[in-house]
């Protein structure tokens, strides 16, 4: 593994664990998880398997250490790993086709959908919701997919000048 690239991704989870710490909750002290935003930043910076694996494992452990949520701290590992690799897969798919902005945004948005779909089961499973899921998921999910797919159209294109400027080489 590059170190350069370890680096990078330790910085982009470190962002997203101050903003997944002082995001208030919205609805039943679930909060908007803007950790996904920085993961999946980091999975298309560096769209290759073991960075993936790796960026999801950290970011959801510290996901775990730093929810308030009853069964948070399983639910989080869970969703962030299944999350990651299925918005990799859907990346790598549509990376094919064009890089666009627009592109970005509906993987990201898809990405954080699948995230909170998973993590709300996970939940319900383990320690149960305190509201409904489908409350919960209208209520947090749909507010969360748009807040992290308008913080990613800011980010993303912030990142790529980052890594042009600083001559920093990105896997293929």
């Amino acid at each position: 593994m590059n170190t350069k690239v370890l680096v990078f991704l330790s910085l982009l989870v470190g962002m997203g664990a101050v903003l997944h710490t002082v995001m208030p909750p919205i609805y039943l002290g679930m909060k908007p998880d803007l950790m996904l935003v920085m993961m999946f930043l980091g999975i298309m910076l560096f769209p290759e398997k073991k960075y993936v694996l790796l960026v999801a494992i950290v970011a959801g452990v510290i996901s775990a250490l730093t929810t308030n949520f009853p069964g948070g701290q399983i639910a989080n590992p869970v969703d962030k790993l299944v999350s990651a690799f299925v918005f990799y897969g859907i990346f790598m798919a549509a990376r094919k086709h064009t890089q666009s902005l627009v592109m970005i945004c509906t993987v990201t948005a898809v990405g954080i959908l699948v995230s909170g779909t998973v993590f709300l089961t996970t939940a319900l499973f383990i320690a149960g919701l305190p509201g409904t899921f489908i409350g919960l998921f209208i209520s947090v999910v749909l507010p969360a997919t748009v807040m992290g797919t308008i913080a990613m159209a800011i980010i993303h294109p912030v990142a790529q000048q980052i890594i042009k400027r600083t001559n920093f080489t990105v896997s293929a």
